[in-house]
């Protein structure tokens, strides 16, 4: 049976086009999912046929009818998996760094959605397509635990704790510079970058509410670095990364937003450690939630991987070897 799905376009939003509305209430479905909803006629505007384009203004009803699952042509590759969790209706995962999580143009293969659906004999429908269903995502270089269901009802619940910012996220990163205190919130709304598609930002009037918690776990001041762990209220595109960057506080590495910050390093070590390292030092610790089924809390982790630990341990023995002196 086809589901339909009803939202309401609030009056107090500022306006917004309508696949840009869908992609962030709809989470769990790709924008090439979305654009071929709307081109197929499945996505009503005040019960008529809606254009992707279409500006909302407030008080607009949008329908989405999600059609009868059918087998996805998704490739199912036998890529290994580190699973911390599963169950009938979802799976937890351990990200690497390095590994897309959807399949898109230039990732048509090697994603977690690939893997999941070797890994996972027992998927029923989601987005009208027969794949484990992606209710959040990772950045490609940033690793992590992740869920991803396998029910149409196990999805929709944790979509809607997702919606309702009541998951418990927790991240840890490296990041440039001390930071003026202890802990902190950083409450920007996020968009895409006003010139720079590939990239998010918080100058774009049309962001969406974006909130991140941080407190510092470790300082190195010499090296002026912060070791902090990170809670997520919301899980916009490149929150962390974003947020940091706008505190000028970037991630260490990140290469979207920390431009030539490595080069600012004065220890040549720490510097090559960095450089090799490829990717934002950002990692996904914890990530709690709701079961679906049972109603009992459920909570996942992940340690720092060896990439990152390795810079943790190098400055951790340093200012350890320099306090004894």
């Amino acid at each position: 049976m086809e589901q339909v799905q009803r939202f309401i376009f609030d009056y107090s939003r500022s306006p917004e086009r309508l696949d840009c509305f869908l992609a962030a209430a709809l989470p769990e479905l790709s924008r090439s999912q979305l654009k071929r909803l709307i081109d197929e006629g499945r996505v009503t505007l005040n019960n008529a046929v809606a254009k992707p384009g279409t500006k909302l203004k407030g008080g607009e009803e949008v329908t989405v009818s999600l059609p009868e699952p059918v087998p996805t042509e998704t490739l199912s590759q036998a890529i290994p998996l580190t699973v911390l969790y599963e169950d009938s209706q979802l799976i937890v995962i351990d990200k690497p760094a390095g590994m897309v999580v959807h399949p898109a143009p230039g990732h048509s293969q090697g994603t977690l959605v690939n893997a999941l659906l070797h890994h996972c004999q027992d998927l029923s429908g989601i987005g009208g397509e027969l794949r484990p269903g992606i209710v959040h995502r990772l950045d490609k270089d940033t690793s992590g635990v992740m869920v991803a269901t396998k029910t149409d009802a196990a999805h929709q619940h944790l979509a809607q704790q997702f919606k309702d910012h009541s998951i418990n996220r927790r991240y840890v990163a490296l990041v440039h510079g001390l930071l003026p205190t202890d802990k902190g919130t950083v409450d920007k709304p996020i968009g895409r970058h006003p010139t720079q598609r590939k990239k998010m930002s918080t100058s774009n009037r049309n962001g969406r509410q974006a909130v991140t918690h941080w407190r510092v776990l470790q300082t190195y001041e010499e090296d002026r670095l912060s070791l902090v762990e990170l809670r997520l209220e919301t899980g916009r595109t490149h929150q962390i990364r974003v947020h940091f960057a706008d505190m000028q506080h970037p991630v260490l590495a990140d290469p979207v937003y920390g431009g030539n910050r490595i080069k600012t390093l004065k220890d040549p070590e720490l510097r090559r450690l960095a450089a090799d390292l490829g990717r934002q030092a950002l990692h996904a610790r914890l990530l709690g939630f709701i079961h679906p089924v049972s109603g009992e809390y459920l909570e996942s982790s992940s340690a720092v991987p060896a990439d990152m630990q390795t810079i943790i341990d190098y400055l951790e023995n340093k200012y350890s070897a320099a306090s004894a002196v």
